[in-house]
């Protein structure tokens, strides 16, 4: 081990009884590992628990849309990182890892550190880690080596991203774990950075797919051009929104259950009135190539009024010849 067990074990206890807990995320997962869990950091003999096969298969069956739209982000993912020492792994909200990739060659060097498929990654089971501690903090972390709790994992470094679904509900965590042989801490930003995107993208791709049948508008703020994303139906009504459209608009569930309006969505991060715009245009101009340029028929194939969309090619400047 990396680490002197008695001497980790000591640490930790130190850093809990000076109250670190109330200044690092780090320290208060410590704590809970001790007084909640019960947990020993010097406990190094004990096996990891890891699920049957049925239930492992059960397991991935819950998160079976999920990981079929991840597949690509994944498959970019692998090209992206270190070909040596790096594992990715899917764990839901049991902590359980669902899916493990990596280097073929290094599958066993990745088992015997607990990075493969149905292994129990909760923070009650196996103390600090990147995806226990991530599932109970909700939020993006990195644990490093020397941050573990129990001893036997202080080989690894680990970024974890959440992943929300569809209904801005935390559903699993994405862990880029390390442990090859470069400094872990040169690579620990890259990683986080890659946790980040990746579960950003996962979550924009299974949004795409719930909400296949019904028009995606892309959210702004002040970084991204697509930080979040509505599903919005044929009468422009939001019915869908992802966690961060959520934040960056303030939408709750019960007001997509009494009905939103994106138009009537206002605010600095988003143009969302344009996007609207833009659509609405693009769907009146469809209609008269379609049609020729025959106000009536393009009106009667939109289901709108003469005068209505006469008042609508004008407001969008879609001027035709008489």
């Amino acid at each position: 081990m990396p680490y002197d067990i008695d001497r980790h074990a000591q640490h930790i206890t130190t850093a809990v009884e000076s109250n670190g807990a109330a200044y690092s995320s780090i320290v208060a997962s410590w704590r809970r590992c001790m007084f909640s869990y019960g947990l020993d950091p010097g406990e190094n003999a004990s096996a990891r628990r890891s699920l049957s096969g049925t239930e492992l298969r059960e397991a991935r069956q819950r998160l079976e849309p999920l990981l079929y739209t991840a597949e690509p982000t994944l498959n970019r993912l692998r090209t992206a990182l270190p070909s040596m020492g790096c594992s990715i792994i899917i764990a839901d909200l049991d902590g359980v890892s669902v899916h493990w990739s990596g280097n073929d060659t290094e599958r066993e060097d990745a088992r015997r550190l607990g990075l493969s498929s149905g292994i129990d990654w909760s923070e009650r089971h196996e103390g600090t880690n990147g995806i226990g501690t991530c599932l109970v903090e909700k939020q993006a972390l990195s644990v490093r080596e020397k941050d573990h709790f129990l001893a036997r994992d202080t080989e690894l470094s680990c970024s974890v991203a959440p992943i929300f679904d569809h209904q801005g509900q935390m559903t699993a965590a994405l862990d880029l774990a390390y442990f090859g042989n470069a400094s872990s801490e040169a690579l620990i930003g890259l990683l986080a950075y890659s946790a980040r995107e990746a579960a950003y993208q996962i979550e924009a791709a299974n949004f795409v797919n719930v909400f296949s049948d019904s028009r995606i508008i892309a959210v702004s703020d002040h970084v991204r051009a697509c930080a979040g994303l509505l599903a919005v139906d044929e009468d422009d009504v939001v019915i869908g929104a992802t966690r961060m459209a959520r934040s960056l608009l303030g939408i709750t569930d019960n007001a997509l259950r009494n009905g939103i309006s994106a138009m009537d969505l206002r605010t600095d991060t988003a143009n969302l009135d344009d996007t609207i715009a833009r659509a609405e245009r693009g769907t009146i101009r469809r209609a008269l190539v379609r049609t020729g340029r025959n106000v009536s028929a393009s009106a009667k194939a939109l289901n709108i009024s003469r005068a209505t969309i006469k008042r609508k090619m004008k407001q969008h400047n879609l001027h035709r010849l008489d």
